[in-house]
């Protein structure tokens, strides 16, 4: 099975002592998002995760850590854009601690398993497209030789975020031109020309640095430009860094335009306190801020405690691993 960890929260950010500590144990357990007094108990034994996927704004606080983890085959989607505090005010410095993290962790771990996220990408008086190209090509030429590939994503509007993003006059890429066409091919974005346009600028500056550039769940169509729908829990890259073929469904719990693979996440709304303004899982709100607050790094749950009330019950685990067939001897 693979592990994500996670698309809820920044776990190697705020968490990575706690998450290690599981992996020590040989388990975690999950709250069910929809009825929290079921709970799921996830074995972590090196013979039924076959790869976990990170996800991260900063992996620093789990980078000398990774020790821990040399039973375990793993990757790391590391997010790192341009936006000021305005947009991400919980991140350090992106020049003086970030950009080098990244490099840093190409160096430790290889750049086939750290992928950069240049993502969501919104739009408002300070944020230009223009300002994206500009600054989407001097972090390219900082992460040169660093990755292999760059996943880019425009930002949606969600309950848990349209506040935040009113706040400092956001606009996503169809509130921009006042156009929806899934396509892509005509949305206008003024002086900037086509969303198309935009992009391809995007991938000639990752090309120039030797990466490939995807989106992430897009409905717009940019091939014709040359850029691929990606897949974030992606089974070529499992299979390469794991040297086994992988038998895997689509992940049902994503929306339809996801790519992904099934997996598992281990994380919880509401707990990551950084307070991205585009956040849809409930990043910085009170409610996060106090559940990261009460975290027990000695407790089997994220952010809170098994009570008598949970309904505890193991989850079936087990390797999508084909061991007949070894890829990469």
């Amino acid at each position: 099975m693979i592990l994500s960890v996670s698309r809820r929260t920044d776990i190697p950010q705020y968490y990575s002592e706690w998450f290690l500590g599981r992996i020590r144990a040989g388990f975690l357990c999950v709250r069910n998002s929809m009825n929290p007094r079921q709970v799921s108990r996830i074995a972590l034994s090196p013979q039924v995760v076959d790869c976990i996927v990170f996800w991260t704004k900063n992996p620093k606080p789990m980078m000398g850590r990774l020790e821990g983890l040399k039973d375990y085959d793993y990757y790391f989607q590391f997010t790192l854009t341009g936006y000021g505090r305005d947009v991400e005010p919980g991140l350090p410095s992106k020049e003086d601690v970030l950009i080098p993290a990244f490099r840093e962790l190409a160096e430790q771990i290889g750049r086939d398993r750290v992928i950069w996220r240049y993502d969501p990408i919104l739009f408002n008086e300070t944020y230009t497209p223009e300002w994206h190209v500009s600054t989407f090509r001097k972090m390219s030429m900082a992460l040169a030789g660093c990755t292999r590939r760059c996943v880019i994503s425009f930002v949606d509007s969600y309950a848990r975020n349209r506040k935040g993003m009113r706040a400092i006059g956001a606009r996503g890429v169809e509130e921009l031109t006042g156009q929806a066409e899934e396509s892509g091919k005509n949305v206008q974005m003024g002086a900037g020309g086509s969303i198309g346009v935009f992009a391809s600028q995007l991938k000639a500056a990752a090309r120039e640095q030797g990466m490939e550039l995807v989106t992430c769940a897009e409905q717009m169509d940019l091939t014709e430009w040359g850029i691929p729908h990606g897949r974030c829990i992606d089974p070529e890259l499992i299979e390469r860094i794991t040297g086994f073929r992988i038998e895997a469904p689509k992940d049902p719990g994503q929306r339809r335009e996801c790519g992904c693979i099934q997996s598992i996440d281990v994380g919880r709304y509401d707990t990551c306190p950084a307070g991205c303004v585009y956040c849809y899982a409930g990043g910085g709100s009170l409610a996060a801020r106090k559940n990261f607050a009460a975290h027990r790094g000695d407790s089997p749950l994220l952010c809170s405690e098994l009570t008598e009330a949970d309904v505890v019950r193991e989850r079936p685990m087990r390797s999508q691993k084909e061991y007949q067939l070894s890829l990469f001897p």
